[in-house]
């Protein structure tokens, strides 16, 4: 049951019969007096509210009502209504517990998109995902990035707008892919955007396209990145990067589901799913006037935070093993092993560019490593260098390497080439050790 409060009685009509047509039962009450008797007698599977009565039209009758249905039933979602010009009332709103805002004159589909999230996200009513979650291009194991996972395998089916925190390099665009290929959209495009690489002044015609003759140097048409990315999903990477005036015409698109390519008076519709990711801390932009609170409220209705991969460090020898099997995939090399000693190395690291920086650094090692093993002098070779605690363990590592670079030359003679083979590294893989140890060998 859908509880339709409006002092209006033509919207509440329209409303009932939009539900009604869409399978939704629905009961009305003009005023806050009649919604809480109600609420007081019936529990709603969702709530939704005009902001503004007749009674009073700042808004806080509206406020004081969403208050009380959340004394009552706290978990039943309330989405509000409310003129454009009213956003920072719905702002407030969403702050005392509502679950989503949308403005008047709305959108039917935006509406009933919006009631089947908010419906399926507070487990009110079911979204049944028509295929099992494909979790096989996330690697790990570490509670907290299941916890994500088990956050985003339940939303993946809805339209529900979704923001990925973390620091640059954990994976926040894995998993806005994972998002967009375990959704009903997934045979539509998703077009990614860096935000952070776009300009104030490229802004629209970057994001909403351009006519013909729009401005100099438009000598043609281009659609812009919604209009690819038309029934699917755009991922807004660095949001937190985006100017202020850009931000206020982010909101018009994400809000209203409408923009208007330059040069063009005709009014385009965006179907889109809307994913974005930040490594920036949003609330601290706020504060300081630097990002719109409104904005924020639009794009969070979902957050999850990716945990950095110096938090997660059980799950290193994982990522080691599934990137070594794709860069030997790649290449055609046999996979070579990963001694203990540098899994131990690895762990040790504090990775500040996370998997990103791990990635990096296997695939370096390997490209200059010859033979089936990786060891912990192979990734200090390439400038890995141990913490504090592990300095005594490397040390003694390095000792081992020296002697054993010994004892290959003395057995090949002092010819390079047989003394690598025998280490199975390259000769420039061996060059570059007896430099390190400081070994002289005799007519080199």
């Amino acid at each position: 049951m859908i509880l339709i409060v409006d002092d209006d009685i033509s919207v509440r009509t329209s409303l009932r019969l939009l539900l009604k047509r869409n399978g939704y039962e629905t009961h009305e009450a003009a005023s806050p007096a009649e919604a809480m008797a109600y609420v007081r007698s019936a529990r709603p599977d969702l709530v939704l509210m005009d902001m503004n009565y007749s009674r009073a039209t700042t808004g806080e009758e509206g406020i004081t009502l969403l208050k009380q249905v959340k004394v009552f039933h706290p978990d039943v979602p309330v989405i509000l209504i409310t003129a454009w010009g009213n956003i920072p009332l719905a702002v407030e709103g969403i702050r005392a517990g509502a679950f989503d805002f949308i403005t008047k004159p709305w959108d039917n589909r935006l509406m009933l998109e919006r009631i089947a999230t908010a419906l399926a996200l507070t487990g009110n009513a079911g979204a049944t995902p028509e295929k099992k979650f494909d979790r096989s291009g996330i690697i790990g194991k570490d509670p907290r990035l299941m916890s994500v996972l088990d956050t985003i395998e339940r939303v993946a089916p809805t339209d529900a707008p979704v923001l990925i925190l973390g620091e640059n390099g954990t994976g926040k665009e894995l998993i806005a892919e994972a998002l967009h290929a375990n959704s009903r959209r997934s045979d539509a495009p998703l077009v990614k955007v860096n935000l952070g690489g776009l300009s104030q002044t490229l802004f629209e015609s970057e994001m909403f396209g351009y006519k013909r003759g729009a401005f100099t140097g438009a000598v043609t048409d281009r659609e812009g990145r919604f209009a690819k990315a038309e029934g699917g999903t755009i991922f807004l990477d660095e949001i937190g990067d985006l100017d202020l005036n850009s931000q206020v015409k982010m909101l018009r698109v994400l809000q209203e589901h409408t923009y208007e390519p330059l040069g063009d008076t005709r009014t385009r519709r965006a179907d889109v799913r809307v994913v974005c990711a930040t490594n920036a801390d949003l609330e601290a932009k706020i504060a300081a006037g630097e990002f719109r609170e409104d904005l924020f409220y639009r794009i969070n209705l979902i957050t999850v935070t990716l945990p950095p991969l110096r938090e997660r460090r059980d799950d290193i020898p994982l990522l080691v093993g599934h990137l070594l099997r794709s860069a030997c995939a790649k290449s055609g090399r046999t996979i070579p092993e990963v001694s203990p000693e540098a899994i131990e190395l690895l762990q040790a690291q504090q990775w500040p560019g996370n998997i990103r920086q791990l990635a990096n650094m296997v695939e370096r090692t390997l490209l200059v490593t010859a033979g089936d093993r990786l060891n912990a002098s192979d990734f200090i070779a390439q400038g890995l260098r141990p913490d504090a605690a592990g300095a005594e363990a490397v040390s003694a590592l390095d000792s081992a390497e020296k002697a054993a670079i010994s004892s290959a030359l003395a057995k090949a003679g002092g010819n390079l080439t047989r003394a690598a083979a025998l280490l199975g590294i390259t000769r420039q893989t061996l060059y570059r050790r007896l430099a390190k140890h400081d070994i002289k060998v005799k007519g080199e």
